[in-house]
């Protein structure tokens, strides 16, 4: 099969390696689509990976698979099945280490309700927490849709994580599609007022869209003195959706007395010098870089709901579609800049 392996130096090349094996608790799947992770992938692929260091990897994991196979045990898919999250597993040829490995042609998936029913559930040799949010999606949304909803799970269950609370002020670094989606979860859940801060005027039209109340650009604007204007006690969140420590720098002096400085943006900067000369005397900095599995589980009814009543519409947050017969440009996709929301890999 073919799968997108990077060197870990900017890299990207498509391979051939082996189909994936699996056991009686997992089932094959050919992958349907995959979106492409701004905030994981490409710090993979230059290298910048916090704790990731084995190359040459196998990228992606943002994947719809369909069932093609599966093992004796296997209860909670059928063949047919578009499944969440399928990943490789492993270093596929003694060679290609996982770096997720949904940008291939075929993964695996594994029943985490079946290796629990026969007591080899979490601390079991055959058991991954990712198998909790390897989900069956239904039949009526498009692949390409439902890819959008990895990001989704993930962000509602970091909103959750939090401690996200109706009625109380955010503002929200970023516009990408992982910012809009909290942006749009945090008009959706009850917080307000909601600011975002941008860095693109034709940004500021999609944050309104999204539920924001007010829009900075920040390249244009002193967005402190603009966000301590509208709320001179300071606001009770502030969300890097980013991954740029300047934010952390700027929140200091945005939270309120209490509040709290949320972190979900991957920075490729592992350091920097906090000044809270200008913070509050009481606020907190949380960090939450690698969602747990289980709670993006445990998110995705809250997702589908929202899907069902079209508030939360998934192609709304999709700007380019990309065939996986032409991944091996998807370098030239990244170098210059063209990507304005999520692009999502289709395969044939």
């Amino acid at each position: 099969m073919k799968s997108l392996i990077t060197d870990g130096k900017g890299g990207v090349e498509v391979v051939e390696v082996s189909r994936p094996s699996y056991n009686e608790y997992q089932a094959l799947v050919k992958l349907e689509s995959c979106g492409l992770c701004r905030g994981t992938d490409t710090k993979i692929i230059e290298g910048k990976f916090k704790g990731f260091d084995t190359y040459p990897a196998a990228l992606g994991h943002e994947g719809v698979g369909r069932v093609i196979e599966k093992g004796s045990a296997v209860t909670g898919f059928e063949i047919g099945d578009s499944v969440l999250l399928p990943f490789l597993e492993g270093v596929s040829d003694g060679v290609y280490h996982s770096g997720w490995g949904a940008f291939s042609e075929y993964a695996v998936v594994g029943d985490a309700n079946a290796l629990i029913a026969a007591g080899k559930g979490p601390g079991d040799p055959l058991f991954s927490e990712a198998y909790y949010a390897q989900q069956v999606v239904p039949k009526d949304i498009p692949a390409v849709e439902a890819a959008m909803i990895v990001t989704f799970r993930e962000v509602l269950a970091a909103c959750r994580r939090f401690g996200f609370k109706a009625g109380e002020s955010i503002v929200i670094f970023g516009a990408g599609p992982v910012g809009l989606t909290f942006v749009k979860f945090a008009k959706l859940l009850g917080l307000g007022p909601i600011v975002v801060s941008v860095n693109r005027d034709e940004k500021i039209a999609e944050a309104l869209e999204a539920g924001a109340d007010y829009v900075f650009n920040s390249r244009t604007t002193d967005i402190v003195r603009e966000i301590r204007t509208l709320f001179p006690g300071g606001v009770d969140y502030t969300v890097d959706a980013i991954g740029n420590n300047e934010v952390l720098a700027q929140s200091m002096e945005l939270v309120r007395d209490g509040g709290r400085i949320c972190c979900y943006g991957v920075s490729s900067d592992l350091k920097m010098e906090l000044d809270w000369s200008k913070a509050a005397y009481n606020w907190s900095l949380h960090f939450l870089q690698f969602p747990s599995k289980l709670e993006e589980a445990e998110s995705y009814e809250q997702i589908l709901a929202w899907i069902r009543t079209g508030e939360l519409v998934p192609s709304d947050y999709i700007s380019d579609v990309l065939e996986f017969s032409d991944i091996g440009s998807l370098g030239d996709y990244l170098g210059k800049g063209r990507i304005q929301k999520k692009m999502i890999i289709r395969f044939g």
